[in-house]
């Protein structure tokens, strides 16, 4: 009975971090908090935060020693596709924006990475097979100069 418990306890975190959208919702979570306990000082790991629609609007991130490292704020569309993101540093102080948009079949077809100033960092955009499939990534540099093409090719069955 004593290693069930201690099994069930260990198992216990990963559990919550696996759940579903459609779970975090039906139960209710609000927020997870994630802390450590070393050498008898709780030091925090992790901070989530869920809309009631069981989606994540805040992900709080901290370092090895418990200070906040960065948070990242989440912005969705009717559909529930992340349309935007905002990255603060530990300070609260926003470093990154990032925006993107979908095609009218809900497939991403572009990030678009800003400074705090709203100044272009760079560009990502995507291409999609006629079976829908993501078919090309293109990376361009804060002027929209390509910088990359990632081609992909799937094998199927």
């Amino acid at each position: 009975m004593k290693y069930f418990v201690i099994i069930s306890f260990l198992f216990l975190p990963y559990s919550i971090f696996s759940q579903k959208k459609k779970e975090i919702k039906k139960l209710g979570i609000k927020s997870l908090i994630v802390s450590e306990t070393v050498k008898g000082k709780v030091i925090n790991d992790s901070k989530t935060i869920y809309n009631n629609k069981g989606q994540i609007i805040e992900d709080w991130n901290y370092d090895k020693d418990g200070n906040l490292k960065t948070i990242i704020k989440f912005k969705y569309n009717s559909n529930g596709d992340v349309i935007e993101e905002l990255e603060y540093n530990g300070k609260k102080i926003i470093v990154e924006k990032r925006v993107i948009k979908y095609n009218l079949l809900n497939q991403k077809i572009e990030e678009v990475f800003q400074s705090a100033t709203g100044k272009q960092i760079k560009k990502h955009t995507f291409t999609y097979s006629s079976s829908g499939l993501k078919s090309e990534k293109k990376i361009y540099d804060a002027s929209n100069a390509l910088i990359s093409t990632k081609k992909y090719t799937y094998t199927i069955k």
